[in-house]
């Protein structure tokens, strides 16, 4: 395994590498900047005008934690929680077989009972999960994602597999609530151009396809009852400010998560696992 520090854009990164592929890793956020086996394009997206820390970065697999958007939270609080812009620790790092495996932890916060630890297994394949345990003396209640940019060649021509048939609250309508038909894309009559919806009883495997890179990118959860998928579209990156105008076609977010309705109710000294499996597959 090859290990060493540099930049990416600018972020200050682990770079890890073994015979079966390559990754960027902040531990601002303790965030996967970058990830793909060798010989294939990034499976991740990275804004070229994405902010620095301290602030949030705009990539890869951000961590929203204890709580997704302002769920259940005031409106002055930190939006997707305080675990993507903390520093984490390094707990371990080592080979095992195939894939590094990268240990992580959040320190404490005063602002949470709530104790998260991460968990990469990186080579042909991508495995990572959250696990979150409950050091206080009374039931917290939380929610999660896991914000994952997957990198497409253009997201008009990019579908989801595997939301036939489900129900969705759709943030740009009020949250109200839809019946997805077919699999999701962007040219969704019903709202063209733009997407930010929570699929309900959304568990199992997805499959991004992705003709323009020609590859499918398979999405396995564990420990979740919802799934988000956003992409702002044309008009609402302009308000982004940290993602060029032109670049929101470059990525889907397909978020593994705890969101909506789907809320953890954590008893003292109990753990929550959320997992996400990808695997990749020629698109033909």
């Amino acid at each position: 395994m090859i290990r060493r520090e540099g930049e990416l854009h600018g972020v200050p990164v682990l770079w890890l590498e073994n015979a079966h592929c390559r990754a960027a890793l902040s531990l601002h956020g303790g965030q996967l900047l970058s990830f793909a086996p060798h010989g294939e394009t990034d499976w991740l997206w990275l804004s070229p005008a994405s902010k620095r820390p301290p602030g949030a970065v705009r990539a890869g697999v951000p961590v929203c934690w204890p709580y997704f958007g302002r769920e259940g939270q005031p409106a002055d609080v930190p939006q997707h929680g305080f675990a993507r812009t903390s520093a984490w620790s390094l707990d371990d790092l080592r080979e095992d077989g195939d894939d590094i495996v990268v240990e992580l932890s959040l320190p404490a916060n005063d602002a949470s009972p709530l104790r998260l630890k991460q968990t990469l297994r990186l080579g042909r394949a991508l495995h990572q999960s959250l696990a979150t345990t409950n050091a206080g003396g009374n039931a917290v209640a939380f929610t999660q994602a896991l914000h994952t940019y997957f990198h497409v060649g253009d997201a008009l021509r990019a579908t989801l597999q595997g939301v036939d048939g489900l129900h969705y609250a759709d943030k740009y309508d009020a949250g109200a609530e839809h019946l997805q038909r077919g699999g999701w894309n962007l040219d969704d009559p019903r709202d063209p151009g733009r997407s930010d919806r929570i699929y309900r009883d959304a568990d199992g495997e997805f499959v991004l396809e992705d003709p323009a890179l020609s590859r499918r990118l398979h999405i396995r959860s564990a420990g979740s009852r919802s799934l988000v998928v956003w992409n702002p579209g044309a008009t609402g990156v302009v308000a982004l400010g940290d993602v060029p105008a032109s670049d929101w076609r470059g990525f889907v977010c397909v978020e593994v998560a705890n969101a909506g309705s789907d809320i953890i109710e954590l008893a003292p000294g109990a753990c929550h696992i959320l997992v996400q499996a990808v695997t990749a597959s020629p698109f033909v």
